[in-house]
């Protein structure tokens, strides 16, 4: 119940300007957020690299009406690339995209046109972008983007949501040789009419794609932070003949640090999803209600403990 309460209000304009006035501790946003900056952002890639992860950044902000807005994000992830090329991360440094973010709800030919422009500024650094995937009303226009961007950029990715009721047959599709596929389960508030209820059904939903995409002759990126889905990931790989090469994880900047490393430690690919910029609102409203821990810790900051 109280996660379906915070990502409403996770849409909410008038929750937004409330939460957003609260004089929040800086180690608040400090624990999901890298910064604000192209240069804290690049700090925090540098301290991940350290510690042998990968990443995938993301630029905060979501749905866009306005053009110039969105060509302004554009050249947000562009020049964030360009910062990030003397790294010399090469595919273990990827851009993550919200086409809502440029321009997707006002035409797809211009979200199309400025994720072409990411994605060529991400294989100048030889790596590549994976395409966040939104609310269900999205999904077809996404994939529809996807298929013309692998034309050109076969190794762009693409998160898909294993709560809705198409995933599997998505995954299906998707599973195919060089296919990098993000699984998730899912942050948006979705209707019973699309999506699975509650964490059984959403769970078993997510490792009946989980096995699909296992099976499959693409690169699955499992993005999960439950020990018991690692467990099932390493089953299925073993099953399927997988070699740690042959997937990866993916855990979100700030949450089970430990578990990232030893599983680096053990010779796996892990990727942090790390967000930056000042728009993180939504984005820290739904991390909230993933995990009931978060809002714990959000509580105690705001007392000042």
């Amino acid at each position: 119940m109280l996660g379906q309460v915070l990502l409403a209000a996770s849409r909410s304009n008038l929750v937004r300007r409330s939460v957003s006035g609260l004089p929040l501790t800086r180690k608040v946003v400090d624990r999901f957020v890298a910064g604000e900056s192209v240069e804290e952002a690049r700090a925090a890639i540098e301290r991940l690299r350290d510690a042998h992860l990968a990443v995938t950044v993301d630029h905060l902000g979501e749905e866009t009406r306005d053009a110039s807005a969105a060509a302004a994000v554009a050249k947000a992830y562009v020049t964030l690339l360009d910062a990030l090329r003397p790294l010399g991360l090469g595919r273990g440094g990827e851009a993550s995209v919200k086409l809502s973010a440029l321009g997707q709800r006002l035409d797809d030919s211009l979200a199309l046109d400025h994720a072409r422009a990411i994605c060529a500024a991400a294989d100048a650094n030889g790596s590549t972008v994976t395409l966040d995937m939104e609310d269900h009303t999205t999904v077809d226009s996404t994939l529809g983007i996807l298929r013309k961007l692998r034309e050109d950029f076969p190794a762009t990715g693409v998160a898909i949501q294993a709560y809705l009721f198409r995933s599997e047959d998505d995954c299906r599709e998707l599973a195919t040789e060089g296919s990098r596929v993000r699984l998730v389960k899912g942050a948006y508030r979705e209707p019973a009419t699309v999506a699975h209820q509650g964490k059984t059904a959403v769970d078993k939903a997510y490792v009946r794609c989980l096995r699909i995409l296992m099976e499959g002759k693409g690169y699955p990126m499992v993005a999960t932070h439950d020990d018991r889905m690692i467990s099932i990931t390493e089953l299925l790989a073993d099953r399927f003949g997988r070699s740690t090469g042959d997937y990866e994880y993916q855990m979100l900047y700030g949450i089970r640090t430990d578990r990232q490393e030893a599983l680096a430690g053990a010779g796996h690919t892990v990727r942090v999803y790390v967000p930056y910029g000042d728009d993180w609102y939504g984005y820290f409203m739904r991390r909230l209600a993933e995990r009931p821990a978060n809002v714990a810790f959000f509580l105690r900051a705001l007392g000042g403990k």
